[in-house]
């Protein structure tokens, strides 16, 4: 009988995308042992690459839209339409639709518009960063028919609550002689004393992928633990924790939420707060991400039916196995009974997980730099090694 193999994995940050690492895997797997059945499924945590990967499983369309960067500067970005029939039914008991069943998911990508990547080093400032962005392409699909929206909020650069996301849905920040702020950067939030507006009748139910369980503020909030690489000063954070507080509560009051619900919900602080915001007036929901793509990809049926689980992505280390990504997929490969591997850049010394094996592809002493230029050579020549 032919050994079955999954090869699922995450993208190999700056480096390779999931389905280019896949490729190179099951490349070299067909030529080492022709006799295997590979079946390659790349997966996403909701960040680079959630657009095309959960669209392109569902058959669904991707096509280009007009929007605005995290500086407002001129943007094309994908927006994928998935027919609602053509979902597995785990999938669709977490999304929500309008009206009756049928219609059409809308698939969006944060990280497409308003993700970190976009930005060089000494352009990343959270006070001038806004999410404008995916409001804009929220309301696009909106516009264009959707009933269902998902989005992945991965990999962003904003920490703006999504009030830049709200401004293009319907809502006004105005400060206290009515002067509107358009959009209403970070850097202006303690000259806003008035919110107007309700979102847009047009907006479908929005659901969001969320991995993080980080509350909106405190030591574990959105700013604390992701400001800084998004060039928060840490010098700032105090100021920018008051002007945040202050934010979430003129937009509660609007409104009607209960503040302190809010701001300590977990995963409230997911991309900068956006989640904040399009809960709180937006009526969004969250769902643990992996499982959201789990179920969209059907992967559980996909293990059960391998023999051996390949997956991996550029590190892994004890974040992995926090129930995202490649370590999810180890932790239900083993519960089924099956083998893992993982392939993986760089591997924490610290980082081991029983029965699992976990192979470092990049050579010894290799700068960074080097690493990622040769990312692919290094995959390749680590799964012959592994093969052979």
């Amino acid at each position: 009988m032919s050994t079955r193999v999954l090869i699922a994995f995450d993208k190999f940050k700056d480096a390779l995308t999931a389905q280019r690492a896949g490729a190179i895997a099951a490349r070299e797997l067909g030529r080492l042992r022709p006799d295997w059945i590979v079946d390659c499924v790349p997966v996403t945590d909701g960040g680079d690459g959630f657009v095309r990967i959960l669209t392109e499983a569902a058959a669904g369309a991707i096509i280009t839209v007009p929007s605005t960067g995290p500086r407002l500067e001129a943007i094309d970005a994908p927006l994928g339409f998935v027919e609602w029939d053509r979902l597995p039914a785990t999938a669709r008991a977490l999304l929500p639709v309008s009206g009756d069943r049928g219609g059409r998911v809308a698939v969006i990508e944060m990280a497409a518009v308003n993700g970190l990547t976009l930005l060089p080093l000494e352009a990343r400032d959270p006070w001038y960063a806004t999410s404008v962005g995916t409001g804009r392409l929220i309301r696009t699909a909106a516009e264009l028919g959707a009933t269902a929206i998902l989005l992945g909020v991965g990999g962003s650069a904003t920490n703006d609550l999504g009030i830049g996301a709200l401004s293009a849905l319907g809502f006004v920040f105005r400060d206290a002689n009515a002067g509107k702020f358009d959009p209403p950067f970070p850097a202006t939030w303690e000259r806003i004393t008035e919110v107007e507006g309700e979102l847009l009748a047009s907006i479908p139910p929005l659901t969001i992928a969320c991995d993080v369980s980080n509350p909106l503020l405190g030591p574990n909030g959105a700013a604390a633990v992701y400001g800084p690489q998004k060039g928060l000063c840490a010098a700032d954070l105090p100021r920018y924790e008051a002007q945040a507080a202050w934010m979430a509560d003129l937009l509660c009051r609007h409104c009607g939420r209960d503040l302190a619900a809010m701001i300590g919900e977990p995963g409230a602080g997911a991309a900068g707060g956006i989640a904040f915001g399009l809960m709180a007036a937006a009526q969004a929901r969250l769902v643990p991400g992996f499982d959201l793509v789990a179920a969209w990809l059907q992967l559980d049926a996909k293990i059960v039916a391998a023999d051996i689980v390949i997956t991996g992505e550029g590190r892994f280390d004890t974040s992995s196995l926090a129930g995202k990504g490649p370590g999810e997929i180890v932790r239900r490969a083993r519960a089924a009974g099956r083998r893992a591997v993982v392939f993986a850049g760089t591997v924490d010394a610290e980082t081991a997980v029983r029965d699992v094996e976990v192979v470092a592809i990049t050579p010894l002493e290799s700068p960074l730099d080097v690493a990622l230029a040769q990312a692919d050579r290094n995959l390749a020549a680590a799964v012959a090694r592994w093969a052979s």
